[in-house]
């Protein structure tokens, strides 16, 4: 995956998401010990923590460094309106030190750290920087510094997304699952499991891989998943990677769903009486985030599909980077009736038919629209 046309976003967008991967799990292990102070709530009462603020910060200062702050749009989804409140500034604060502590360590990953610590107007200028509206001409990077925050907060999976579009199309997909582990057998265990038992028995070093970094590069039919980096070891390209491939199941009644975790933008009752329509037998799978499309495009399911409640618009760092990552493992990925995303639109994918149906193969993706047209018309949606 190095050289080649975007051969050096693509290789700093890996680095820099290892990087947030790593600051992630720091922040996520204080806070299931009971560091409730790090949460603040948005305007639409889902969570924010130190590290929506802290990952943003990172990633566009890094991003506007390496590329030069006047080449770079980026579209996120934090912006400053909470930190800026006067009862935040002691999670301001935290943020400030979080994010200079981050950049500190940027050298172990093979990027270069700020000459000296950034101050607080540095941190939510960083921020704020990623106001891009994003459309259809241009280079626009796309970031969720969080996917899935209430798993995060519960101490469950979570993802970092960073994508690159170019003229509407995304190019570039990185998609960081720090709670994922390498080995699939793993899955059913809960990582503070892993964490007690290794404290009881240190586990041997690729015992157990907790989290994974996978992307992908438009156009090179090839996805790959890097193990992330532990202890005093530095980011040494290509970092272990491995291929990662769609499963080859087809059929229905062998094939695994996965489903979002909530309900408050997701109808499950509907996904759940297509998937039974369909054939499927096997219990879904069901996880927070964008670590669904991981799931799929490394084979560990088959399916994954999102119909959203009215009013509920889909945005675009919730698929960009998980969509090109499994387009080049093999799979497919349209709206429910056949069409590509579109990204091309600003931060909305405007224009979406229905919902959204990821599939490990065309075979198995063509039974599912079929079933979507016909059981639209008789679902309470």
């Amino acid at each position: 995956m190095e050289g080649g046309r975007y051969g050096e976003e693509l290789d700093v967008a890996v680095r820099v998401v290892h990087m947030a991967c790593a600051l992630c799990q720091r922040l996520q292990e204080g806070l299931v010990s009971g560091g409730s102070g790090l949460v603040k709530s948005k305007d639409d009462d889902s969570p924010v923590t130190v590290a929506d603020w802290s990952v943003q910060a990172t990633v566009s200062w890094i991003l506007s460094q390496f590329f030069g702050s006047q080449n770079v749009s980026i579209i996120a989804e934090e912006d400053v309106q909470t930190l800026s409140q006067a009862d935040s500034a002691g999670l301001l604060e935290a943020v400030v030190n979080t994010v200079n502590e981050c950049l500190a360590g940027a050298p172990k990953y093979g990027l270069k750290s700020p000459p000296k610590s950034l101050n607080t107007a540095q941190v939510l200028e960083a921020i704020s920087r990623c106001n891009s509206e994003g459309g259809p001409k241009g280079r626009h990077w796309v970031l969720d510094p969080i996917d899935g925050t209430l798993g995060f907060v519960r101490g469950d999976q979570y993802a970092v997304a960073l994508a690159l579009i170019e003229d509407g199309k995304v190019v570039i997909g990185v998609l960081g699952c720090p709670n994922y582990p390498m080995k699939k057998e793993l899955l059913s265990y809960h990582y503070q499991y892993h964490e007690t038992m290794s404290r009881l028995s240190p586990p041997s070093e690729d015992m157990w891989e907790r989290g994974c970094v996978m992307y992908a590069r438009r156009g090179s039919g090839e996805a790959w998943m890097q193990p992330p980096i532990h202890g005093d070891k530095k980011f040494v390209w290509p970092n272990s990677a491995r291929l990662v491939r769609v499963s080859s199941i087809d059929d229905p009644a062998l094939a695994t769903c996965c489903e979002p975790v909530e309900k408050t933008n997701s109808d499950h009752s509907f996904t759940a009486g297509l998937a039974h329509s369909v054939g499927f037998r096997n219990q879904p799978l069901r996880v927070y985030s964008m670590v669904k499309y991981a799931a799929i495009a490394r084979g560990d399911a088959e399916l994954f599909m999102k119909f959203a409640r009215t009013g509920y618009k889909e945005k675009i760092w919730d698929h960009a980077a998980g969509v090109v990552i499994v387009e080049e493992a093999g799979g497919v990925v349209t709206d429910a009736g056949g069409r590509p995303l579109d990204f091309s639109k600003g931060p909305y994918l405007e224009g979406l038919d229905r919902g959204i149906v990821v599939c490990s193969g065309a075979t198995l993706h063509e039974k599912i629209i079929d079933a979507v047209y016909a059981s639209w018309d008789s679902s309470n949606l």
